[in-house]
């Protein structure tokens, strides 16, 4: 009987080959050049080099302990290895991000640190990190983002009665604003494993497990061990409320104690351990909601910044000499939707308006009218009514919890996916 798996090993092998005879370089000389070969593609060693210096640098800046280099160099070339296999499953979904899009978000993102593009640059340069390196690493963030929102994030669901029920269970329990710092690692065991493949698997995790208790490094440990997308930021999940611990280990987690370590959790992608790294308890949420109206003067071919910004100082000069301010938004706000409630928005909370809209209203006063502000909408006269805190616990409560199902939800399909995917492909490891 002919062996597929064979075939097609030999196939890519030939086509690697014919790969590097096309570039004019001989075979051998190019071959231990290569790390892996990773379907039709390969991951040269030059950046498998530069990905393991890169993330070493981000262990030691992180002042975390640097695991055994031929570890860390394997935990990273793993990562590419999925990486590669995603962005090869996105271009064949035609999924691409094009330059404006990338600069946009690096923009967006300077932005948020407070800082002009060039400022950013200036910081990623002195970090040792080119703008290109920092632009091509987005690229990929990006493109892998949306592949998961198309493969696997659609298919995700929370309904009402889930977030009910979670609430319910947490009040019966007792555990309502608590949040989790765990600690994971997987020792990962493939579809269709054997039983010795499984026991072997059984017992690495065993032997972890001890050592940990013991006072191993858990940082490290998951670095050099670990087999999931966390491995290398140390295994760290990050602090979570209890419905957005993975399903599989959510019980456990939620009856240890600061420090404990685990018994090995067996699940369809292997065995976990975890950490309980720290607990904390969560503070009532209090919101502020602002009772605003405003009039709006947009640009177009006739009316320009200047003289949007004349025709709104000439209505504030208005409305402090005697003019109604609801009478002026009628006659000539151009948000049509607000003008015909005298410019009213009624009451606002945060993230419900543009930010610079929202900045300005912030700074005023009970009944102060703003100098102009400019959105993306044009050119806005603010004045604030009134404002008032209140308890939002319950609200955003609910919308904690059904964003951290969806999360747990994605994140568990996606880790079975990703292992699905990586074991269903054709990768060489030649290194």
């Amino acid at each position: 009987m002919i062996d597929q798996t064979m075939i097609k090993k030999a196939f890519k092998l030939l086509l690697v080959c014919g790969l590097l005879q096309t570039h004019h370089v001989a075979y051998a000389e190019l071959l231990g050049r290569i790390a892996a070969v990773v379907e039709d593609d390969v991951i040269l060693e030059q950046e498998l080099d530069s990905e393991t210096a890169a993330v070493a640098q981000r262990i030691e800046a992180g002042k975390g302990q640097m695991p055994p280099e031929y570890m860390l160099r394997k935990q990273v070339l793993e990562k590419m290895i999925i990486d590669k296999l995603q962005r090869q499953l996105a271009e064949k979904a035609g999924i691409n991000i094009t330059e404006d899009m990338l600069n946009s978000s690096a923009a967006d993102i300077a932005q948020r640190n407070n800082m002009t593009l060039d400022q950013f640059r200036e910081e990623l340069q002195r970090q040792g990190m080119s703008y290109k390196g920092f632009l091509d690493n987005m690229r990929n963030e990006i493109i892998i983002n949306q592949l998961r929102g198309r493969e696997i994030g659609g298919r995700i669901k929370v309904t009402d009665r889930e977030v009910e029920h979670f609430m319910e269970t947490q009040e019966q329990l007792g555990e309502e604003g608590i949040q989790y710092h765990i600690g994971h690692i997987l020792i990962a065991v493939k579809e269709g494993a054997s039983a010795a493949e499984i026991q072997k698997a059984q017992q690495k995790a065993n032997e972890l497990v001890k050592k940990l208790r013991a006072g191993d490094d858990f940082s490290q440990t998951a670095i050099s061990h670990s087999e999931d997308g966390n491995a290398l930021k140390g295994g760290d999940l990050g602090w979570r409320p209890a419905n957005a611990i993975p399903t599989l280990f959510s019980t456990t987690a939620t009856t240890m104690r600061t420090g404990e370590v685990a018994d090995p959790i067996r699940s369809a992608s292997g065995f976990h351990i975890i950490k309980m790294l720290e607990l904390k308890n969560l503070d009532n949420h209090i919101i502020t909601k602002t009772k605003v109206r405003h009039i709006l003067i947009k640009t177009n071919e006739l009316v320009d910044d200047e003289e949007a910004k004349k025709r709104l100082v000439a209505l504030k000069a208005r409305i402090i000499d005697g003019d109604d301010f609801a009478a002026l938004a009628r006659a000539h706000s151009d948000d049509k939707g607000s003008a015909i409630k005298g410019g009213s928005l009624d009451w606002m909370g945060p993230g419900d308006l543009v930010k610079p809209f929202e900045e300005a209203m912030g700074k005023l006063e009970i009944n102060q009218i703003s100098e102009p502000v400019q959105t993306q909408f044009g050119w806005h006269l603010i004045q604030v009514l009134d404002r008032e805190s209140k308890d939002d616990s319950q609200e955003h409560k609910k919308n904690r919890i059904r964003d951290a199902i969806r999360k747990r939800k994605i994140e568990e399909e996606t880790e079975l996916w990703m292992r699905r995917l990586r074991d269903e492909a054709y990768v060489e490891i030649i290194e």
